[in-house]
């Protein structure tokens, strides 16, 4: 922490269940040169991965579809997201982490994912940074069905679906997770596919 426009006061945890919560005090110096006093919740969850798996020959893309209860907190009727394979880092790196859940998400073993960037997905309240990757992906390299892992109650259904039909899901909103929008989009203005 290396701003010196920004002095830390307090951080007081409000929740640590699920994911860690907490409540920070501070002052902020504005351009005019004056201090504000402010205070934000922050929810940290640790970061994450997420990879477009893709197979180029085919022009097909593997996404997983599961029940997400913030979303149906917030008007998605069901609940159930289209997402790329993602997963928490826990104690992994980047890499370790995307290929571990590539093979229990999705039954795929993939070797040499591509990092293609890092974004803060909500910067405004939660710390996490998520790192993006592509992989191709081929018939060959699939070494069970995926579905995740029940001791982390994951039900997770694999899509493999053509790339042009996943591109006109972002377009009428039956996908509308961000990083599988922005790796699907990456992937449609690099010509992966």
């Amino acid at each position: 922490m290396k701003n010196p426009k920004v002095k830390i006061n307090s951080i007081k945890n409000l929740s640590h269940d699920w994911y860690k919560l907490d409540k920070v005090d501070f002052d902020y110096q504005t351009k005019d040169g004056n201090w504000q006093n402010q205070s934000r919740e922050v929810y940290d969850r640790g970061d994450g991965a997420c990879i477009l798996l893709y197979n180029p020959s085919e022009k097909k893309v593997i996404l997983t579809k599961q029940f997400r209860m913030p979303s149906y907190l917030n008007e998605n009727e069901d609940g159930m997201m289209i997402e790329v394979c993602a997963g928490l880092l826990d104690k992994d790196d980047p890499i370790t982490c995307i290929k571990k859940e590539a093979e229990e998400e999705v039954g795929y073993k993939i070797s040499e994912p591509k990092k293609v960037f890092e974004i803060y997905s909500t910067p405004g309240a939660v710390t996490e940074k998520v790192h993006y990757f592509i992989a191709e992906y081929s018939s060959d390299m699939k070494i069970s069905e995926g579905g995740g892992l029940e001791e982390e109650t994951e039900e997770i259904e694999v899509l493999e679906m053509d790339f042009i039909k996943a591109i006109e899901m972002v377009s009428t909103g039956e996908i509308c997770d961000a990083k599988t929008v922005i790796l699907l989009q990456y992937a449609q203005i690099n010509n992966l596919l």
